[in-house]
């Protein structure tokens, strides 16, 4: 029985197996991953800890897994929190009052601790101390030693950290859309982890689709995987490797139904632009949010999309891959 349907396996087992554990299992990013086997190399040799790392960049490029790499690699133990999930001091500081030497602390959406909170890091990041301040009527500060750990923060909007903390971070590194060869290999991976067999010509097929990002394609190998343990003998051929992305409306270009409601309204609605990214928002009811952050970095940076000091607007890319004609709408542009 193939590994990705035995009952005996969890998800969470399996999703942490599809997790690279070391810098050379780390397929794609080389110029980062050379670098940090450097940082971490010297940071063992001066018996330090690293200094604190920023990752920013795209959904779904392996900044929590290089957070997990460091933990291992520096050999400390990681604990994780969500930037959204900090709504006080106490949270914050009662993790960091648990971190022992040499661990890491990884913040999801760092961009998104609150302001009061992110002013209790800077002491505990230059300092290694918590400055809070305890009681209601006679409060007064209370500074608590920490031990030198690693503060690894992600982030996909680099620009919405405020100064005082993007200075802080000794390490910073952004993390690109990979390439088809590197997706290629991160699906051989994914095959060998999950024990499902997959012909060349499907692992090119799926590598093409998956949107530059280790994240997609794991899905849609997994969602694949599927269609061929029903349709065929389990094993993943082109054929169903097709059939399966065109069911789950995922285009020879990695753009999904989202991505053209989006290109569409744009087009159809605002007569392709230029169009505020609220408006849009509104118009295929999706946060702006999602839109800015997952969707239109890989629209923007394959050309479907730009933005103009006006707002965004759809490019001739976009009108031939949606077959539509600029004159049917109108257009004089």
């Amino acid at each position: 029985m193939s590994r990705l349907v035995d009952p005996e396996i969890k998800k969470e087992d399996i999703d942490l197996k599809l997790r690279p554990q070391t810098l050379d299992e780390y397929i794609g990013q080389t110029e980062m991953k050379e670098n940090f086997s450097v940082f971490i190399k010297a940071a063992k040799m001066r018996e330090e800890a690293l200094d604190h790392v920023l990752f920013y960049g795209p959904p779904g490029l392996g900044k929590t897994t290089m957070a997990h790499i460091i933990a291992n690699e520096m050999g400390g133990e990681i604990k994780t929190i969500s930037g959204p999930a900090i709504d006080k001091v106490g949270d914050i500081a009662a993790i960091l009052s648990s971190l022992e030497t040499g661990d890491i602390l990884f913040i999801d959406e760092i961009h998104r601790i609150p302001k009061f909170v992110e002013e209790v890091l800077y002491s505990a990041m230059e300092d290694y101390v918590l400055d809070i301040m305890v009681g209601d009527v006679t409060s007064r500060n209370v500074r608590i030693e920490l031990p030198p750990f690693t503060l690894v923060g992600a982030t996909t909007r680099y620009g919405d950290l405020t100064s005082p903390l993007r200075d802080r971070f000794g390490i910073v590194a952004k993390l690109d859309y990979y390439t088809q060869t590197e997706l290629e290999e991160i699906i051989q991976r994914t095959s060998r982890v999950l024990d499902v067999e997959i012909v060349a010509d499907a692992i090119a097929e799926l590598a093409k689709r998956s949107r530059g990002t280790p994240r997609i394609a794991n899905r849609l190998f997994k969602r694949v995987s599927d269609f061929a343990l029903v349709y065929e003998t389990g094993k993943i051929n082109k054929k169903i490797c097709q059939q399966a992305l065109d069911k789950l409306k995922v285009d020879q270009h990695g753009l999904d139904s989202v991505d053209y409601h989006l290109l569409k309204a744009i087009v159809e609605k605002f007569n392709g632009g230029p169009v505020g990214i609220e408006a849009i928002a509104a118009s295929i009811g999706e946060e702006s949010v999602t839109i800015e952050d997952v969707y239109e970095p890989f629209l923007l940076q394959h050309g479907f999309l730009k933005r103009t000091g006006r707002g965004r607007c759809v490019t001739e890319k976009a009108y031939e891959h949606l077959q539509i004609k600029k004159e049917c709408l109108g257009e004089d542009k």
